[in-house]
């Protein structure tokens, strides 16, 4: 953390003091300026936070975990410091997204993040349909993720749509000391389902 930012942008106060004060500015956060920003932040609020940056202000946004702005919160405000010629400077951590297609064994020069996918389930079983033909048709890995407790309700859809010679990797709590990062053909899968509940889990077709 470089010590000379006083402003941080952060998704939670609270977890984001506790990390502050880990990461070097105990005994110091009472004069650090936090910022909230995260799903529930609304887009008048962040073009407010820009006032910081316009003030000569150097500023840090923080991801509680991954990479601020790919798959989290914070996009807007980087696209709002573009627009006003403010530098923007990436300083990546561990990202659950790269860390399992690294360990996948699926196609890591072509593939595609397709967030969240729909919550009804036969919106969601024909989502699944699709992303399966775009595999199958060019190679293109196709990752996605789920709220941890519709993990396994997300990976009986998966079992249940797609062919059974289809691959798919589930990785969950990567870079935990438990973590699961497994590629079977979905065939292989159907005969022995893990339990994802309340997992981080990236899935990889």
């Amino acid at each position: 953390m470089v010590p000379s930012i006083k402003h941080f942008f952060v998704e939670e106060l609270r977890s984001g003091r506790r990390f502050l004060s880990k990461a070097g500015h105990k005994g110091q956060i009472d004069t650090l300026s936090l910022y909230e920003l995260n799903e529930h932040t609304t887009a008048a609020s962040i073009e407010g936070y820009l006032t910081v940056l316009l003030q000569g202000n150097d500023a840090a946004l923080i991801s509680e975990a991954g990479i601020p702005a790919v798959a989290d919160p914070g996009a807007l405000l980087v696209e709002l410091a573009h627009r006003n010629g403010i530098r923007v400077i990436p300083m990546s951590g561990p990202s659950s997204l790269i860390l399992a297609l690294a360990a996948s064994g699926m196609n890591g020069q072509n593939f595609a993040f397709n967030g969240y996918l729909p919550v009804k389930p036969e919106e969601r079983r024909a989502k699944i349909r699709k992303l399966e033909q775009i595999s199958r048709t060019t190679g293109q890995s196709q990752l996605f993720i789920e709220t941890p407790y519709r993990n396994n309700s997300l990976l009986a859809d998966i079992l249940q749509t797609c062919q059974p010679e289809t691959r798919l990797c589930l990785a969950a709590e990567i870079t935990l000391p438990d973590s699961f990062i497994v590629t079977r053909s979905v065939a292989e899968w159907r005969r022995e389902k893990p339990d994802l509940n309340k997992k981080p889990c990236v899935f990889i077709l």
